[in-house]
């Protein structure tokens, strides 16, 4: 799967003054009407039980410049949580999950469904706001490395 390459995203929500931030590449939309897109998040971290509580999700996609942010949210410093909100800025839209501020994209949403799939939690999402960042190039996960396309 290291050479299946993929665009990051922050994954992040908030439930009662608590925020999870995950960096997942395996996201996309699943339909244009209603618009709806779903994230793929690791079972056996017990932490991301709150997407399920929160009943909420933002998507933000990741530019270039965001390495370190995408570095943290992914556990590789071992930051604490707030260290690592603190890299970036943040803002709210409908659903009040983390959106960052400048996403290239940012997808706010209401949890609809979630399955459990082998060693994964799929989360499925409607679109219920969107934010729209600076037009910057995108980053791509490939080969255990972080890219700029």
């Amino acid at each position: 799967m290291a050479r299946y390459a993929g665009h990051v995203q922050a994954l992040t929500t908030e439930w009662e003054g608590i925020r999870r931030g995950v960096t997942v590449t395996a996201a996309c939309s699943v339909s244009d009407d209603p618009a709806t897109v779903l994230a793929c998040l690791n079972a056996s971290n017990e932490a991301n039980a709150i997407f399920e509580t929160s009943g909420r999700f933002a998507l933000n996609t990741l530019a270039a410049h965001h390495q370190a942010l995408a570095r943290a949210l992914a556990g590789f410093d071992r930051l604490p949580v707030e260290d690592r909100f603190a890299l970036a800025e943040w803002t709210t839209l409908a659903t009040g999950a983390p959106i960052l501020a400048d996403a290239l994209v940012a997808f706010d949403c209401r949890l609809i469904d979630i399955r459990r799939m082998s060693t994964h939690i799929v989360l499925f999402g409607q679109v219920v706001d969107l934010h729209f960042g600076p037009d910057d190039q995108a980053l791509v996960y490939l080969d255990r490395a972080f890219h700029a396309l």
